[in-house]
């Protein structure tokens, strides 16, 4: 099957920065793929590539096997949703929806007809009449995925559009975005520098750091099995390994990664494992996180926090299946 998008070798240099540096992607139909990263990874800078907003220094780009190199934006079957929404104060609502519509030629009837279908998509029905200074920062979220949607793009990109709401919100338009995507079938692109966002919404996901890939895979490969330091550090908490530690106690001379959760903490006279002296906890609601020093080591584990908890300054000893430790691809 054609990829909806391809990457091959593209690279954009500004100046002596190169913010994308000869990366290869293919994005398949109907995917809801993430791009996740740091700021300055080069994860947006991919994106404006895609939407032509940027054009390649050098390597090829296709969307559904034509090439989009030089193709200016209004000419490609995408859009895109900006984190600041980008509408226009002095139109309403459903003028704002059908903004693209009207651009395109598209008689007023019939933009007026679809734009109130987005609307509905989005769970907004019977806004149109509004002004966005009316709406709170999540409906006019909403709003400016309508005015995507309208056009019925075969590719929405999403440049961290939920970057400005609060915690609840954003937890709750996570769950309606994947709803959504399912729902119409059509390809998702998602920037984000936020790893939850993308571990819960994404098919699979895009590592950007310094302008390339540093890993491509499921949410569940990323985070159980992450290719390189950067990775196992970046997307989630996890504590890295150091070659020598390795070797002493899972019997192997590479860096490794074990996450928090797999973590064991006993009191000191329990028997073998790694001896360490609790340096601080952090209560996380469901969990405690638990700081320790091991060796040299500041190491993390993640405890329940209604069973009983070390207190700061004790001497513990820590246990893991070595099972739950992933060897990484990086040379010791």
């Amino acid at each position: 099957m054609t990829p909806a998008v391809s990457f091959t070798k593209v690279s954009r240099h500004f100046g002596a920065v190169r913010a994308v540096d000869a990366v290869d992607l293919e994005i398949a139909e109907g995917e809801f793929f993430a791009m996740l990263g740091p700021s300055g990874s080069g994860k947006t800078t991919c994106l404006r590539l895609i939407a032509g907003f940027e054009q390649p220094t050098s390597g090829r780009i296709e969307i559904f096997g034509e090439n989009a190199v030089g193709v200016p934006p209004y000419r490609r079957n995408v859009n895109t949703v900006f984190q600041d929404y980008a509408l226009f104060p002095h139109l309403n609502v459903a003028d704002n929806v059908a903004y693209g519509l009207m651009v395109k030629g598209v008689a007023r009837e019939e933009r007026s007809r679809a734009a109130e279908e987005a609307l509905a998509l989005v769970k907004l029905p019977g806004y149109g009449a509004r002004k966005p200074g009316q709406l709170s920062g999540g409906q006019r979220q909403r709003v400016a995925l309508a005015r995507a949607l309208v056009n019925k793009p075969r590719v929405l990109l999403l440049d961290e559009p939920l970057g400005a709401l609060d915690l609840k919100l954003r937890e709750q338009m996570q769950e309606e975005l994947k709803s959504l995507q399912k729902q119409l079938g059509i390809t998702f692109v998602f920037v984000t520098h936020d790893q939850g966002e993308a571990l819960s919404m994404a098919d699979r996901v895009a590592v950007f750091n310094d302008g390339k890939i540093m890993q491509i895979g499921s949410p569940q490969e990323i985070y159980r099995r992450p290719a390189t330091r950067f990775v196992a550090d970046f997307v989630g908490s996890s504590n890295i390994l150091p070659p020598d530690f390795m070797q002493r106690y899972a019997g192997q001379r590479r860096w490794g990664s074990l996450r928090p959760e797999h973590i064991r903490i006993l009191a000191q006279t329990s028997g073998d494992g790694v001896p360490a002296r609790v340096a601080a906890l952090s209560y996380l609601g469901a969990g405690t996180r638990v700081s320790l020093d091991a060796e040299g080591l500041r190491l993390h584990a993640v405890v329940d926090s209604g069973g009983a908890l070390p207190a700061p300054g004790d001497a513990v000893v820590l246990t893991f299946n070595r099972d739950h430790v992933h060897v990484m691809d990086e040379p010791a």
